[in-house]
């Protein structure tokens, strides 16, 4: 075996199921050495990234149940967001101005653009749950990061991060929600927007931005989080009951953000000021309790599709597949 195929052979191995490796791995390997220069020593980036493709198409065919719970997953962020969304709306509407913030019209701060179109995805996966949504919920992603930048430049209030960097993880999953034609499935953002309407319109005006947004970042955002988890478990416990592993799935998937919802409590358990701390933990706390929420989610769930490749063992892969990419190394090779 040469140095280049012994090169391709472990990349095959790091990205690609055992099962597939049985089957194809030899082959795969072959195409790649077929098509490569003959002074070739080390496979391009482009074959990498070739292969880190493929690779993860298998894992995704092999994973029973992820393309449900991604939208599932989806279904579930989308409803929490919306909730979130909504509360936080009211909060700018009815909340009283503090006499040291620069008021926005209004409203409380710039936040309330970013509001205003989580809730108009809202109204788009009722009305279209495809192409339209996606544009949507990009839009509303897009606008909630921009709230920082815009602030900074402009020199007007906006949310803490631990308001902002959860909706954000909502949103990215909250882009599976699609492939939904049932309305009444579709209606789930609607009815837990009206759900906490009353609630909100009856507490915001006894706000004001700091009881508003950071203490209720530190209470309503966890509480949040725990309704999500245990909804997902409950969900993810009433399907596997029927051998349906699609709300497992959604679970894994849904970690990131109910960490990012948690970051308060997350980061207070960091911190290392004792007892007697503060509401609002230190930043550096928040911070790391925010790299490890995101780093530890997606990992997570690589480790289920990994594992789930290797428990599949002896079991070919469905429907012809001549390459990592529907067929074809990079032509870079």
């Amino acid at each position: 075996m040469t140095d280049l195929e012994r090169r391709y052979a472990r990349w095959t191995a790091l990205f690609y199921p055992a099962d597939y490796r049985r089957t194809r791995g030899s082959e795969l390997v072959d195409t790649y050495l077929s098509l490569a220069a003959p002074d070739r020593r080390r496979p391009s980036p482009a074959d990498i990234a070739d292969l880190a493709a493929g690779g993860l198409r298998q894992h995704l065919r092999t994973a029973r149940g992820l393309g449900p719970g991604f939208r599932l997953a989806g279904l579930l962020a989308l409803t929490t967001a919306t909730g979130c969304a909504t509360g936080w709306t009211i909060l700018e509407a009815l909340a009283p101005t503090p006499s040291w913030s620069s008021q926005v019209g209004p409203f409380l701060s710039l936040a309330v653009a970013a509001w205003a179109t989580w809730l108009l995805a809202a109204v788009v996966y009722l009305a279209a749950s495809g192409r339209w949504f996606r544009w949507a919920v990009s839009l509303a992603i897009l606008v909630t990061a921009g709230i920082v930048p815009a602030a900074a430049l402009t020199g007007l209030p906006r949310p803490p991060l631990s308001v902002l960097l959860p909706q954000i993880a909502l949103g990215v999953v909250a882009l599976g929600a699609t492939g939904q034609r049932l309305w009444r499935v579709r209606l789930m953002p609607i009815v837990a927007a009206a759900a906490i309407l009353p609630f909100a319109i009856g507490t915001a005006p006894t706000l004001d931005f700091i009881s508003g947004y950071y203490n209720l970042a530190a209470t309503a955002l966890p509480a949040a989080a725990v309704t999500l988890l245990i909804g997902a478990l409950l969900i993810a416990l009433s399907l596997a009951v029927r051998r349906d592993y699609h709300g497992a799935w959604a679970m894994l998937i849904l970690l990131t953000p109910i960490g990012m919802l948690a970051v308060n409590p997350l980061g207070a358990a960091l911190d290392s000021s004792g007892p007697g701390r503060a509401v609002i933990p230190a930043w550096s706390s928040m911070l790391l309790a925010s790299v490890l929420v995101a780093v530890i989610g997606p990992m997570l769930v690589s480790l289920a599709l990994a594992a789930r490749g290797r428990l599949s063992g002896g079991r070919r892969p469905h429907g012809p597949d001549h390459g990592p990419t529907c067929g074809a190394p990079s032509t870079s090779a």
